[in-house]
């Protein structure tokens, strides 16, 4: 017997049905701002995360599914969207002079990390990426289109965590300062930002331990150390932000977890999903394109969790939509009345009704039953009987009611009974 492996789950189809709501209620806010889809491999060259996202980051460093291939080139399941996205732009000529280019993905991403509620390691994101413009109206299209993504889902009381991160010429003089004010405590840090010490050091401002808390508590902010370019952009992101009445926190310690991004970094925080409660987050990365070899070229995105989405819209009681889809039911006595039945099965779906039939010619008794388990609306009891009189037995499953109707009326009969409750 085989199990899934460690980090990874089945999508049963009720699961499913979750998925596929936040999918469409996505591309439909997504579209209607303008962004197109976009499908990337979902293997790429090693190299492209190594130098995209960050050699030292934790995710390049220690969470990457990396290998050879057969023809020994160095491949790794790609373990976020973004990277990918700027090597398509680049290698198939997807800018426009002047414009803002605008895409969206939906996937699944693979890093090798603890799982936990809502984080697998193979997991899925639904992201958007906006290449082409400095502008921090930008910034602030993103975080809204996100609060309305949410909003639409049916959740609350999200809002969105801000910070700057500052830009290649701003952010080392912040890194000096930081290495400086953490030297005396670098041995009281937990162990993963020891090693950050030396190889990522504003990854320690994001760490989630008690003991570092503590330590970065009074650090000196990176707002004082923004160069004039980087604070006139943070300044302006909040007077957009104000001007759509969006509230929002400052938070000194939001890194964000990839070397590429530059000034503006951005979460949105749920609050029903405890201390791992960001369900999406992004930000600026204007140096990503020309770090792989395209033109210096602004840009900004964000990524989306399926699995924490889900999650936290199970933990708000949001309703999903119901995966029993059929409306009709077709039950058959004996075997003549199942061959006629399934001949007036492919009618009826022909006609744009979602309908099902039992194939084990069970009793009738056991046939309602799954029509009521499959919550249909209607039921089509088909015996030797009514086909001798031409005729079919359709029962309102919602009324406990059936009446007697003739074969040659039976698809306009339940079409029209079916659109008068609005269920087409």
């Amino acid at each position: 017997m085989f199990n899934t492996i460690k980090g990874t789950q089945d999508i049963l189809p009720d699961e499913m049905v979750k998925w596929k709501y936040v999918e469409s209620v996505s591309r439909k806010i997504f579209e209607k701002y303008g962004y197109r889809e976009i499908q990337t491999p979902i293997f790429e060259d090693t190299g492209l995360f190594t130098r995209g996202v960050g050699e030292m980051t934790d995710v390049v460093s220690k969470e990457m599914y990396s290998f050879k291939d057969r023809g020994g080139r160095d491949i790794t399941l790609r373990p976020e969207g973004t990277a990918s996205v700027a090597r398509a732009y680049i290698e198939d000529n997807l800018g426009i002079e002047g414009k803002v280019s605008k895409f969206y993905y939906v996937g699944p991403m693979f890093r090798y990390e603890r799982p936990q509620a809502g984080r697998y390691r193979q997991h899925c994101q639904i992201g958007c990426e906006a290449i082409g413009s400095v502008n921090p109206a930008l910034d602030v299209e993103l975080i809204n289109i996100l609060l309305n993504c949410f909003e639409e889902l049916g959740l609350s009381d999200l809002y969105p965590q801000l910070n700057s991160l500052g830009c290649l010429e701003c952010r080392p003089k912040y890194r000096d300062i930081l290495k400086e004010n953490l030297k005396d405590k670098k041995e009281k840090l937990c162990e993963d930002c020891k090693l950050r010490y030396d190889r990522n050091l504003l990854r320690i401002l994001d760490c989630k331990k008690e003991e570092c808390g503590k330590i970065i508590l009074d650090i000196p902010e990176i707002f004082n150390f923004l160069c004039k370019e980087c604070l006139e952009h943070f300044e302006k992101t909040k007077y957009f932000l104000d001007e759509f009445k969006i509230k929002y926190v400052l938070n000194k310690r939001l890194v964000r977890g990839f070397d590429y991004y530059t000034k503006t970094v951005f979460e949105i925080v749920c609050a029903k999903l405890g201390s791992q409660n960001a369900i999406a987050g992004g930000g600026r990365y204007d140096n990503l394109i020309e770090t792989l070899g395209g033109h210096k070229t602004a840009a900004a995105g964000f990524s989306i969790g399926m699995e924490r989405t889900i999650l936290a819209l199970q933990n708000y009681g949001i309703k999903f939509p119901s995966s029993l889809k059929s409306k009709i039911f077709l039950a058959c006595i004996g075997e003549k009345a199942f061959n006629f039945g399934i001949k007036l099965l492919a009618q009826i779906r022909k006609n744009g009704i979602l309908a099902e039939i039992d194939y084990n010619n069970r009793s009738l008794k056991s046939q309602m039953r799954t029509a009521n388990d499959l919550g249909v609306k209607y039921a089509i009891i088909i015996g030797e009987n009514e086909l001798a009189k031409n005729s079919v037995l359709v029962r309102d499953m919602e009324k406990n009611q059936q009446e007697e109707v003739p074969i040659g009326n039976v698809i306009a009969s339940v079409s029209e009974a079916i659109s008068k409750r609005g269920l087409i």
